[in-house]
């Protein structure tokens, strides 16, 4: 019979292994693409797939010489964290009205603007697109700014609205005795407290708009185009470059996991220090 301190011994390690476990499958396909980027492109196609190959930078090479990939870059830069700021200075104060003024249409609310997640796209494509047309938004950083911002409210709008409601009010009415106003309360009380939460809403709201392909590729072409209309371009009808394809998508997703690791203390430094006790 184990005692009780090899039983707790031995939950935590199985509980570690699957953690790992879980771990590797999802960074596996992550490593796999680094890894055939490194490849040529018969080593690519290889069956069964090879392991063990010599390194080759050539597909890196030929990226940089068949686009700007700098100007892709610094398009997803500008739009996701564009979209993202506004999409925020949007659903703050929203989210701040339906936590702590709630009426009884509050929930339906809420739920009629996540319902608006389940429509696809390509509904909307061709009104979107004429609007776009006809106010000379085609291939503009501003029109996807403006989508990327819209796509992503509801949920955004949601997060926040779960960290509001998880403050206790009389934190607010104390403050409203000390002379605060409406303002004062977001900027000097509920920012600070939900800081951390916001903070998680914020880098996933730049995921999101990092990684949204659908409307980069139907309303631009070349000078709004972010990294995933520079990732599409890499099909052709010849078929896919799966070496050529892997570096691309290598470079794509570079810039915003460095971002995720390097945020990923101060996020959960943020979430403690936000604590409500």
């Amino acid at each position: 019979m184990l005692t009780l301190k090899q039983s707790r011994r031995l939950q935590s390690v199985l509980i570690g292994t699957l953690a790992w476990a879980i771990a590797a499958l999802i960074f596996f396909p992550i490593f796999w693409m680094v890894l055939t980027s490194l490849k040529t492109e018969l080593d690519a196609f290889a069956t069964p797939p090879q392991f063990i190959f010599t390194p080759t930078l050539e597909n890196y090479l030929h990226i940089n010489e068949r686009s700007d990939y700098f100007s892709f870059a610094w398009n997803s830069v500008l739009i996701s964290f564009s979209a993202t700021l506004l999409c925020m200075l949007i659903a703050v104060p929203a989210a701040y009205s339906m936590a702590f003024f709630e009426t009884r249409h509050t929930k339906r609310t809420l739920l009629w603007m996540l319902s608006t997640k389940m429509l696809p796209p390509v509904g909307v494509l061709v009104p979107i697109y004429l609007l776009a047309k006809q106010f000379g938004l085609l291939d503009s950083r501003i029109a996807l700014i403006v989508i990327y911002t819209l796509i992503n409210l509801p949920i955004v709008v949601w997060m926040v609205y779960t960290y509001f409601k998880d403050i206790p009010v009389e934190i607010l009415e104390a403050a409203r005795l000390d002379g605060a106003t409406t303002w004062q309360e977001i900027a000097r009380v509920l920012l600070p407290i939900a800081r951390g939460g916001l903070a998680s809403t914020m880098l996933l709201s730049l995921i999101l708009c990092w990684n949204e392909a659908f409307w980069s590729l139907n309303l631009t072409s070349s000078a709004a185009a972010p990294l995933t209309a520079l990732v599409a371009s890499y099909s052709s009808p010849e078929g896919l470059f799966w070496a050529k394809l892997s570096a691309v998508s290598t470079l794509a997703c570079a810039p915003i996991l460095i971002f995720g690791w390097i945020s990923q203390k101060q996020l959960v430094r943020g979430l403690s220090f936000g604590a409500v006790k």
